[in-house]
């Protein structure tokens, strides 16, 4: 009788170890990304502060400028396929009906969300409408937890917590640094467009977040983002239409703008271009991490923009203000430790199953 073929199990091969290169340009996209969120943040906030004190008025620009510079992107998406040919994915190529579709929807409700933001910013100081804005926070944990599910850990409860008190102590001892011409109505309406605006933002980011879990690669996220940003922009242009807007922008450059046109054309070039860094930042800080992380990284901001208007501005800046800019800082950083010792504990295991694995098929070959 012939022999019979042997089948022997060959020994599952070890966990592919990690890959270096990949590692080190996922953290220069990481960092790339936080970079244009800093400088979007903190340039946005000043430069749309610098439109109001100078006499600009219109919240319809304000709104406008924060998303007409989307054709910054525009380059980025194209110039690698036609023109570098250093990439074989045609932009678009991974779009379908539901998420172009998406794409608009979002935009439309970031639209929203920036006329909120530029009431808020009409009437609040700049200190007062940053520390206010950390309160999208809160928001955003308890809206991460419904939507994407976002577990609760001691560190991002602790940090969310922080952060909160901070919002609420600003909102106990900030009314009385208003400016001199507002009324009080008028200061409270900036208060709680600001208080909605944090709230819809903290909306988006889990939105997107879930959105994003059917996006494969950073270019999409790029591709997504221009899609959205044209949404918005459309929005913005019919209020401006509709509010006789581009005629006073007309007007504002002419007489209004008390540092001059040629300042005035500066300041609206400055916000569209600033705001873009903004928002493509954030959006790739919720691509590559969480829109949790991605939201606590923005607060980890504020104190950047508390000491910005007061620098720039002149804010007051008195104890309640201070004790919030600790409490935020304070915030942020134990969420910092908290993810250091999570992901030192998590590669720590990586590290034992990979040798133990890899023992293990050692011994299967001898």
């Amino acid at each position: 009788m012939p022999n019979s073929p042997s089948f022997e199990l060959s020994p599952p091969p070890p966990p592919p170890l990690p890959q270096p290169a990949a590692a080190k340009n996922y953290n220069l996209l990481l960092a790339l990304n936080y970079a244009l969120l800093f400088v979007g943040s903190v340039g946005a906030t000043l430069i749309s502060k610098f439109y109001f004190i100078h006499k600009g008025s219109s919240k319809w620009i304000s709104t406008w400028v924060q998303s007409a510079g989307f054709p910054l992107l525009i380059p980025p998406i194209f110039f690698p396929y036609y023109l570098l040919k250093s990439t074989q994915r045609k932009p678009f190529s991974g779009f379908n009906p539901k998420l172009f579709s998406l794409s608009i929807l979002v935009g439309i409700f970031l639209g929203i969300n920036n006329l909120l933001f530029s009431w808020g910013n009409s009437y609040l100081p700049v200190s007062t409408s940053s520390l206010l804005l950390s309160s999208q926070l809160a928001f955003n944990l308890i809206l991460s937890v419904i939507i994407v599910k976002q577990k609760i850990t001691f560190t991002n409860l602790n940090c969310v917590i922080l952060l909160t008190l901070s919002s609420v102590l600003l909102a106990l001892g900030s009314s009385h640094d208003k400016p001199d011409h507002l009324t009080r109505a008028k200061y409270f309406i900036g208060f709680f467009s600001t208080l909605g605006a944090g709230f819809l933002f903290a909306l988006y980011l889990p939105l997107m977040e879930l959105i994003y879990r059917k996006v494969y690669c950073y270019m999409m996220v790029v591709e997504m983002q221009l899609v959205m940003e044209i949404a918005a922009t459309a929005f913005a242009t019919v209020g401006m239409a509709a509010d006789a807007g581009f005629s006073d922008m007309k007007v504002e450059s002419g007489s209004v703008f008390d540092k001059g046109t040629t300042a005035y054309w500066f300041t609206i070039a400055g916000n569209v271009i600033i705001w873009q860094f903004c928002f493509m930042g954030t959006a790739g800080m919720v691509f590559l991490t969480t829109s949790l992380t991605g939201g606590i990284c923005m607060t980890a901001l504020t104190a950047m923009n508390v000491l910005g208007g007061v620098v720039v501005y002149g804010d007051e800046f008195p104890g309640v203000k201070v004790v919030s800019t600790v409490l935020c800082v304070w915030g942020f950083c134990s969420y910092l430790y908290g993810m250091y010792a999570r992901n030192k504990k998590l590669k720590e295991k990586n590290n034992v199953a990979i040798e133990m694995n890899s023992e293990g098929f050692t011994r299967s070959v001898i």
